[in-house]
Order: structure tokens, then sequence, then C-alpha cells
């Protein structure tokens, strides 16, 4: 299953796994928010980590701190779990 993770803006957190989309709309630190919001997600669907199979990550444009959290997030999840970590560009136009 893909995991797609966007923290490109300033105030949401967006995931994606397979079907299903999670998003959290707060001022929390972005850290604190996507792990989470990944966990919860899976918990859900009844799935694991270890049924991801390929990770998504936003890689612009956007906030420059949450772009370097989701790629964080995903590049670790991404050797723990062995599988590939890709990056796509965003062509929503982020409001600040």
């Amino acid at each position: 299953m893909k995991l797609h993770i966007d923290t490109s803006q300033i105030n949401t957190t967006k995931i994606i796994l397979g079907s299903v989309t999670k998003t959290s709309q707060s001022r929390i630190v972005k850290s604190q928010a996507v792990l989470p919001l990944i966990e919860e997600t899976l918990l859900e669907q009844k799935l694991t980590l270890k049924d991801i199979t390929e990770i998504t990550v936003v890689t612009g444009p956007g906030s420059f701190t949450g772009l370097r959290v989701g790629a964080t997030v995903a590049n670790a999840l991404g050797y723990l779990l062995g599988v590939p970590v890709n990056g796509k560009r965003d062509l929503v136009i982020p409001t600040y």
C-alpha cells in the first residue's frame, strides 16, 4: 500500500494511505502531527507499518520547515521498512 505524506502547508498535514485521506489542521508542530496521523490511518484500516510498500512525500513548493519534517519522516520510515521513498512536487498553490 502506498503512503503519501504532505506537510507543505503551514497549518495542514495530509496523509493518504490507499484510498483514505486524513488531514490535520492545527498549529501544533508538524513533527508532532505526522506520526500520530499515520498511526491513526493505519489503525482505522486495520493495517500495520509492514503493509506500506512505497512512500511518496511532497517536496514543494511550501513551508521549508514543513517540507523538511515530511522528508525526514518519509526517509526514516522508508529506511526502517526497506521501501522506496519518492519525492513529488505539489501543484496546489500554498496558502500562507
